[in-house]
């Protein structure tokens, strides 16, 4: 799926195709004849009729599973958002190429596809504490690029992001599309001190002082405030959607990418789950303004895709239970309906 302006962007965000809602009742009638309890798989057995409703029949499936992470550079990192260099992200993403990364380990345990989309890491975004992020070229382009990604055929999709300094474009991104300071948003990210928590606090309310009378539509904020890889992260998220992909949210880079057009338009959730829940604070308070439940609690927040990568193996397991138990009639089990004489 190409965009070929951000006029149709808009369109597609608008005109998101629903969830296949006979698939679901087929399943969700399939679950009530399972030799279990009524609800006795929690979650796994919301995951099955989930699966269902996105996927190409009513059989669930998450076999052919796809991890991407996006990477970009921003100029904010000038300003001391981050510990690290802004060099670093051009050496991570040598990293995952090489196989060196926590996300190539757990991929690869996981039976998961990885691919890795550097996004003009030699072009930082402009400081957007200074200037816009981005101008609408560079914007189309970036969501093109992840709306391209998602050409490769999948069950599920799983999205992550790699770039020194997106834990403050995180912040600036729900601060300017669900309200707040910088201090509601910000967090330690890649190991900042309380006082550099402040500072980059800070820098995101120079950013919403300097960009107060930009447009608020979900181009616009992405434009001003975003960054090349969460605006690939949203532009594969669309995609996705429209070619019935279930997609598993990383942390909260990742989920609040998907913040501007949540205020747009709200629906854009509907195919996704929330892989886990990251330690960086702002990421719980996002989850629960999107109304999604985690699917994982681990603490974790390095980003690169590894919470939803480790979801995987939850979905997986949900749709093997659901496709491949006995109903009560096969195993000749007495169900409440059935009673044995």
């Amino acid at each position: 799926m190409i965009f070929p302006s951000l006029a149709a962007f808009a369109e597609a965000l608008q005109d998101l195709p629903p969830a296949n809602e006979a698939w679901r009742d087929v399943a969700l009638g399939r679950q009530k004849q399972l030799t279990k309890p009524a609800g006795s798989l929690g979650r796994l057995e919301e995951c099955a009729v989930f699966l269902a409703g996105w996927g190409h029949g009513p059989a669930p499936s998450a076999k052919a599973a796809r991890v991407i992470i996006f990477a970009g550079n921003h100029g904010v990192t000038a300003r001391g958002v981050s510990p690290f260099p802004s060099d670093v992200t051009a050496q991570m993403v040598a990293n995952f190429a090489n196989g060196g990364a926590a996300i190539n380990a757990i991929a690869d345990a996981s039976g998961v596809d990885l691919a890795v989309v550097p996004l003009a890491l030699d072009r930082p975004t402009g400081d957007i504490s200074r200037e816009p992020a981005l101008n609408e070229t560079e914007l189309l382009e970036a969501l093109n690029i992840g709306a391209d990604s998602v050409a490769a055929p999948a069950d599920i999709l799983a999205v992550g992001e790699m770039g020194i300094g997106n834990t403050t474009i995180a912040a600036a991104l729900c601060a300017r599309a669900l309200g707040g300071a910088g201090r509601d948003w910000a967090g330690p990210g890649t190991g900042l001190s309380p006082d550099g928590v402040v500072h980059k606090a800070a820098i995101i309310d120079e950013a919403l002082a300097l960009h107060s009378t930009s447009g608020g539509s979900a181009s616009e904020i992405m434009r001003h405030f975003g960054g090349r890889e969460t605006a690939a992260i949203a532009g594969a998220v669309v995609a996705a959607r429209h070619a019935l992909v279930p997609v598993i949210l990383d942390g909260y880079v990742v989920c609040a990418s998907l913040a501007p057009l949540y205020i747009e338009n709200p629906a854009i959730l509907s195919h996704c789950v929330a892989g886990h829940c990251s330690a960086e604070p702002a990421h719980r308070r996002l989850l629960q303004t999107f109304g999604l439940r985690p699917l994982l609690d681990l603490n974790m927040r390095l980003g690169e895709g590894t919470g939803a990568t480790l979801a995987v193996a939850l979905l997986r397991a949900a749709a093997a239970a659901h496709n491949e138990m006995a109903t009560f009639a096969e195993a000749r089990v007495a169900n409440r309906d059935n009673r044995a004489s």
